[in-house]
């Protein structure tokens, strides 16, 4: 039986970065130097330097010269062209896993996902319902079967979760939302590409509106 490989303290570091910047306890825009960095995750400097530089290649810090690691914020602007770039890439997943012809069985994480994604929002658990929207996307995603089109879209993912985090509770519910989730899943059961591309480019364009009208209406930044 093979055993997991052990995590290097700079993949350590990472993980526990980024719970810090998802939480907000490394608010945006804020500048934290390496040792502080370190003194805080009880590690040494080397592991948390190489995680910054993950974490700098992931779109959520920049790393300033004397001034440290800056927690990068997303702006309105910043949004719009992420959810750009991840409609197109996701409305093209979702057409390559309809001609892909899965079988229910294989698509059951997908279907998985969207009654989870009802069964939040019947319990009002936005928390719940972000959760299973991601895995939605990620197993779409995985569905296409282009390994680089998962890399980029991993990598974006990140920085909406981080701008989805102050807007949760300030949407409508997003019923609509499952509905689409459940169309794209329908079409691709059917093998219908351009329905599937269609619906899931329509979903995602719907939802980066209502995210940048909110993150615009109310001067928000990112966690």
């Amino acid at each position: 039986m093979l055993q997991e490989p052990t995590k290097t303290n700079a993949f350590i570091a990472v993980e526990k970065l980024r719970e810090l910047i998802f939480s907000g306890q490394l608010g945006a825009g804020t500048f934290h130097l390496e040792t502080e960095l370190a003194d805080g995750l009880g590690m040494s400097r080397t592991p948390v330097r190489e995680a910054v530089l993950m974490l700098e290649a992931q779109g959520l810090v920049d790393v300033r010269p004397r001034k440290g690691v800056r927690i990068k914020p997303l702006s309105p602007d910043d949004m719009a062209e992420i959810y750009d770039v991840l409609t197109e890439l996701e409305s093209l997943a979702a057409a390559d896993a309809a001609g892909k012809g899965y079988s229910d069985a294989e698509l059951s994480a997908l279907a998985q996902a969207i009654d989870d994604m009802d069964t939040a929002l019947a319990g009002d658990d936005r928390e719940a319902w972000a959760e299973a929207d991601d895995r939605f996307h990620t197993e779409l995603v995985r569905l296409g079967n282009n390994s680089r089109v998962q890399s980029i879209v991993a990598m974006m993912s990140d920085q909406v979760r981080r701008a989805r985090l102050v807007t949760l509770y300030m949407r409508p519910p997003p019923t609509k939302s499952n509905a689409d989730h459940r169309g794209v899943l329908e079409a691709i059961r059917q093998g219908d590409t351009e329905t599937a591309r269609t619906v899931h480019r329509d979903h995602r364009r719907a939802a980066k509106k209502v995210l940048i009208d909110l993150l615009s209406r109310h001067h928000l930044r990112s966690l």
